[in-house]
This record gives C-alpha cells, sequence and structure tokens, in this order.
C-alpha cells in the first residue's frame, strides 16, 4: 500500500531480459534504504514492485509477464528516470490518497500547457477507467497522488505546481507519452458494493457498470 506521494526520483540502471519476462536493476538516487528488506515493495511509476536484491545504491526486482502486458514497462530503457515510493507504514502520514501499486490502465498525455508556474496536462483515459474518474476526485499517474480538475469526454484535466513537476518525473512529459494509471480504489469497491446489491435485489445484469439511477437509488444523490 502506498500515498502517491513520491520519495524520490531514481534511474533504470540495468535491464535483463528473462525467459519472457525482464529483471530491473533501479538506482534510488536520494532516497534513504536503510529500512528497506528484501521481499519489501518500493513503487516505481506507480507499479508495485519487490526487491528481490539490494545491490546498496538501489534494488533489483522481477517483472512478470502480466505487469508487462499491462504497463509500458516493455518500453523502458537505461537511463530513464521512474517515480519511487516506499510501501506505507502504519505511522506514515496519509498525505496522497490509498494508492495499491495496480495499474488499471494506461493513459496518453495528449495537451500540455504552461499556467503561470504550473503546468496543465490533458490526459487521455482507456474506456475501462473513465467511468472511475471523476472532477476534484483522485487519480494516480506513474505514482503520483494527484486530483483531477475537470473531465472532457473520454480526457480529464490536471493542474501540476511547481513542487509536484521538481519532485517527479513530470516535466518530462510531452504528448504522446503514456502513464500508469491507477483509479481511486474507494471508487472500485464502492461500484462493487452497490452493483452486487442490485443484482441481489433485482436480479438484473449490471454489466455496464456504476449508474446514476444506481447512485440515486442508493441515497448518494439527492
Amino acid at each position: 500500500m502506498f500515498t502517491g506521494i513520491i520519495e524520490a526520483v531514481g534511474t533504470i540502471a540495468g535491464i535483463e531480459e528473462q525467459e519472457g519476462d525482464m529483471r530491473l536493476y533501479v538506482r534510488t538516487g536520494m532516497m534513504d534504504l536503510a529500512d528497506v528488506k528484501l521481499g519489501d515493495s518500493i513503487a516505481t511509476n506507480g507499479v508495485c514492485l519487490t526487491a528481490v536484491e539490494l545491490p546498496g545504491d538501489g534494488f533489483i526486482a522481477d517483472v512478470s509477464r502480466e505487469t508487462l502486458a499491462h504497463t509500458r514497462f516493455h518500453t523502458l530503457s537505461v537511463g530513464e528516470r521512474v517515480n519511487l515510493e516506499k510501501a506505507l507504514m502504519p505511522t506514515s502520514r496519509l498525505g496522497g490518497h490509498i494508492v495499491t501499486g495496480h495499474v488499471d490502465g494506461l493513459g496518453e498525455i495528449v495537451e500540455r500547457n504552461e499556467d503561470a508556474r504550473s503546468i496543465r496536462f490533458t490526459v487521455k483515459a482507456p474506456k475501462n477507467i473513465q467511468g472511475y474518474l471523476a472532477a476534484k476526485g483522485s487519480v494516480t499517474v506513474d505514482g503520483i497522488s494527484l486530483t483531477v480538475n475537470a473531465i472532457s469526454g473520454e480526457c480529464f484535466e490536471l493542474n501540476i505546481v511547481p513542487h509536484t513537476a521538481q519532485e517527479t518525473i513530470m516535466t518530462e512529459y510531452l504528448p504522446g507519452r503514456l502513464v500508469h494509471l491507477e483509479v481511486d480504489i474507494i471508487a472500485r469497491y464502492l461500484e462493487r458494493l452497490l452493483t452486487h446489491n442490485q443484482d441481489n435485489d433485482n436480479k438484473e445484469d449490471k454489466s455496464a457498470g456504476l449508474t446514476m439511477e444506481t447512485l440515486m437509488a442508493h441515497g448518494f444523490n439527492r
């Protein structure tokens, strides 16, 4: 479990293809590894990876074919920078929102504009997660906990303040870049709860997912 608050920007130091999957060597830069043990989780561009070796200046992790199929890790190159966050501890502050490190889909940066000292991005979301996004709701982009400014069709807008831009890899984003997206886990559980109850009550097919009618029926919109 993570918070979406990036602790350091690391660098891909090595990529090793292994019988259809991959082993990554990530140098962790300014991240303090004193409390990291073998088997601990480190979110790398929003993907939860398990440290299988600790060479001193970073960690080595195996990346399964399942992960490769749902992320852009197959396009990584040596020297590429990545966002890093260690797993949440019980004593940690939840400065962002609850993040699992499981990518829901790949978004595409379609527009970038400077806005005073901030950067505004427009991101195209895949169809399977568009219904989980809401204006002023939370979304994770490459492991960064962010607030959705607005929704426009299949796209959502982000406003990146200078601190976030400086402490992450977002200054490198240009139109056409793919990014890892994870929706708010509360939205996913809410849909499951409501559609499950609706199925039990009405025995109807609710494969279309969470709808405004369902929300109203359960008192979430009056």
